[in-house]
């Protein structure tokens, strides 16, 4: 298990004594070393058999009234289900009289608030909004792992792939880096917060401020214990918006989401198949980009979220 101090530090390595072995370093030998391991070999037919089932279902579903959250003369925000892609839903909007573009996206799995805009001027002051980070967001998450010895804490890393490789963890220090295929380490950062512990907690609101709690700046790979694993529900607070953040976060902090068998989460959890990863975009709040007026969006928790919160 992993525990933290309560100011900022960064995991070192000890150097070996001795003289340096003087040698002229390869490309190669240049490039970060992610501190993630990769993906599962079970993760790829799993994934596959997901794909195909979320195709099959996009020519037959159909957007329920019950799922529109806010609707006014610019903007359209849904609550996207498990196991649909965010083309599926735009199609199904697609009767409407408007032009309709995605002004965030969610995985496939993941639930929650999905925003959409009547316009591409609105379209582009939201994307503008959230790549400037002015709009707030947070998940809720089903993990399991052992039980953290931390309420709340930030995870500060590097993110990247090589080229046609996974997403992984790379070291804070490694921001900037080149990696093999030309791409770039970039900043992510998450606060977390632990809302129960098997079933041990209780939902709470949204924390107006977010606090960072301990910080963990990444600089190694992560060590994990063995042991009996605990139900762990926690709410992420993204810092950043890389793809597949909050999932690869969870993973190096050694609690991966039930479902996400590609980052390490459990695929059959007490005697049930998880088809899908238990991640939820519970909250999105953000100034209106045509009126400016504050606007605060809540998607209602999926089932599997009540269901850990009653245990």
């Amino acid at each position: 298990m992993l525990s933290f101090n309560p100011k900022p530090f960064v995991f070192s390595a000890v150097a070996m004594s001795g003289p340096p072995e003087r040698k002229i370093p390869t490309a190669a030998e240049n490039y970060p070393v992610p501190l993630s391991p990769p993906l599962p070999t079970i993760s790829k037919q799993i994934e596959l058999s997901r794909a195909m089932t979320a195709s099959s279902n996009s020519s037959i579903f159909s957007l329920s009234p019950s799922d529109i959250l806010y609707h006014d003369d610019h903007l359209i925000a849904v609550n996207k289900h498990q196991g649909i892609y965010c083309e599926t839903l735009l199609s199904s909007l697609a009767s409407q009289s408007h032009e309709l573009h995605l002004a965030n996206r969610l995985d496939r799995d993941t639930s929650g608030i999905l925003l959409l805009t009547k316009s591409h001027k609105v379209a582009a002051k939201l994307v503008k909004a959230f790549t400037e980070h002015k709009v707030k967001k947070t998940y809720i998450a089903l993990c399991t792992g052992p039980p953290p010895d931390w309420e709340q804490v930030t995870v500060r890393s590097g993110h990247g792939r090589s080229k046609f490789g996974a997403w992984r963890v790379y070291a804070a220090s490694d921001v900037g880096r080149i990696l093999p295929g030309g791409s770039v380490v970039r900043s992510m950062e998450t606060s977390f917060e632990v809302l129960s512990v098997n079933g041990n907690g209780s939902f709470r609101e949204v924390s107006d401020s977010g606090d960072e709690g301990n910080v963990l700046v990444v600089e190694e790979k992560a060590v994990k214990e063995d042991g009996n694993a605990s139900e762990i529900v926690v709410r992420a607070y993204p810092r950043s918006g890389r793809t597949h953040q909050i999932r690869l976060h969870c993973q190096y902090l050694g609690i991966s989401i039930v479902g996400d068998v590609k980052y390490e989460g459990e695929y059959e959890w007490k005697g049930t198949t998880h088809d899908a990863h238990h991640l939820h975009a519970e909250t999105l709040s953000f100034a209106h980009p045509v009126t400016g007026l504050d606007v605060m969006l809540r998607a209602p928790l999926p089932l599997w979220a009540t269901e850990a919160f009653q245990h």
